[in-house]
């Protein structure tokens, strides 16, 4: 399902828009915001499938408001053309560009605010309206030129079906429950009220103790790179065709290498300022690339190298920058801002370059209180012991699992990610426990299942465990 929706994405990405009538654009851009809100729901699903609490959980993420808008405008407005109405978003000019909340949370409550506000409005305009309030909260408003509430509806408006009887609209009543459920999550408030002039106002208030204002909101802006030329060694024809759209979009001149020998031809011919190297190509690999590259008295040896690489545990990107990376993408390649902040961080346009696609606390969704009650029963005199017990059998399971995963050996699959399931557990690492759960059940069956994308997520996951307790090791041991 996930490399379905990943493909659906890459290729409306890869639509040429400048030769398409605005109708035919309008309505790719209207499929572009559903698959996209379709595969940020897929992969909440996939979680509630791995045991994570659907209410319970959030998983904050930056959301670009501008564009959140847009394509809630373009999700939104089809509809509303289909019933005679007008479709109309506003946003107040104080309203931070780039927040830090739960996306999805946010997305299933507009949705299921304007579903109910177009339902019912026969004549007229549905409006979304974003703003300021004077506490600082961010407030998005829903109005409708509707009926408005009933008093029968008003009092039951939030419970489980708890729609009026002899309702003429279809329906049972749950987008209002879900909704109030997904305020919850999103620590806000939803008022419902009748507008004096007719139609109903919905609004969800976010106190400004539940969401932040994203770092990254002074890097949105894409990189001008007209002046840059780019050599992309890449043998897979997919990946070439959405880096050439997206090196195209920000007006780069670049050439394309089908391997690392063809590379090394292209950089012997002409001039470049910056490589993207795959890692894994025929005849010669992005590593060896690299090496000789850097190599003393070459041409190229200061030229801006990113790496573009499925295989993101932490002795593959040890081997990759050694070989002389200045920074790591991982596959598959996430948006075309992630793309452009990257390259423009390579080429010094703004602060030091970040991987893409390390796990932080959130997406690993670690419990630091469970942690903290381990080290405290352990007591001080035995916490320096515990730690390196720890990161022994932790790196003892990380080497175990990939030569199990390599061999496709499934009996030592299972006896890897059992002791897994025990050590993450024990530590609060929720999501590896799970992934681990769910690898070692996998590997029981007998059907012919892919477990690499299983497997790629559980070492992920554990690369970052080592990671964290490695450091509080060394914090330990500072401390001590």
């Amino acid at each position: 399902m996930r490399a379905a929706v990943s493909d659906i994405i890459g290729g409306l990405r890869l639509v040429d828009h400048d030769s398409l009538t605005d109708a035919t654009r309008l309505q790719l851009e209207r499929v572009r915001a559903s698959s996209e809100t379709l595969a940020r729901l897929l992969e909440e699903g996939l979680a509630m499938v791995l045991g994570e609490d659907d209410f319970a959980a959030t998983h904050p993420a930056n959301l670009q408001i501008a564009r959140f808008l847009y394509d809630i405008e373009m999700r939104w407005s089809g509809r509303a053309s289909e019933k005679g109405l007008e479709f109309r978003v506003t946003r107040a000019e104080d309203v931070p560009h780039v927040l830090t909340l739960d996306r999805i949370a946010l997305e299933r409550v507009l949705s299921n605010l304007l579903s109910n506000a177009m339902k019912y409005t026969d004549d007229g305009t549905v409006s979304l309206d974003v703003r300021m309030a004077p506490s600082g909260a961010l407030l998005l408003s829903v109005a409708d030129q509707g009926p408005g509430f009933s008093d029968a509806a008003l009092t039951r408006l939030f419970e489980y079906e708890g729609r009026p009887d002899g309702t003429a609209k279809p329906g049972h009543g749950l987008g209002m429950h879900i909704s109030k459920h997904m305020t919850g999550r999103l620590g806000g408030r939803i008022a419902v009220e009748n507008r004096p002039d007719g139609g109903a106002l919905v609004t969800l208030e976010l106190p400004p103790d539940t969401w932040t204002i994203a770092a990254t909101e002074a890097m949105a802006e894409l990189p001008d790179l007209s002046r840059t030329k780019v050599l992309v060694a890449e043998d897979n024809p997919t990946n070439q065709t959405i880096i050439a759209h997206m090196l195209s979009k920000m007006g780069a001149e670049f050439e394309i290498a089908h391997d690392g020998v063809e590379a090394l031809h292209w950089l012997e011919r002409e001039d470049f300022d910056l490589a993207l190297i795959d890692i894994e190509m025929p005849r010669l690999g992005g590593i060896e690339v690299m090496r000789t590259l850097r190599a003393n008295g070459r041409i190229h040896s200061d030229m801006p190298i990113i790496a573009v690489t499925a295989y993101v545990l932490r002795a593959n990107r040890d081997a990759i920058y050694a070989a002389g990376a200045d920074a790591i993408l991982a596959k598959p390649l996430a948006g075309i801002d992630t793309f452009g902040q990257t390259i423009a961080q390579v080429l010094g346009r703004t602060a030091e370059p970040q991987e893409q696609f390390l796990a932080t606390e959130e997406t690993a969704e670690f419990d630091r209180e469970c942690f903290d009650r381990l080290i405290d029963i352990a007591g001080p005199a035995a916490s320096c012991e515990l730690m390196e017990r720890l990161n022994a059998d932790l790196r003892k399971t990380e080497r175990g699992l990939v030569a199990a995963l390599a061999d496709g050996d499934r009996a030592a699959i299972r006896a890897e990610t059992h002791v897994l399931i025990a050590l993450a557990g024990a530590v609060g690492a929720a999501r590896l426990q799970a992934l681990a759960q769910v690898l070692n059940t996998t590997a029981h069956r007998r059907e012919a299942i892919d477990l690499s994308t299983l497997g790629h997520d559980a070492l992920t996951q554990l690369d970052w465990l080592i990671r964290f307790v490695s450091q509080e090791r060394t914090r330990m041991g500072d401390t001590a």
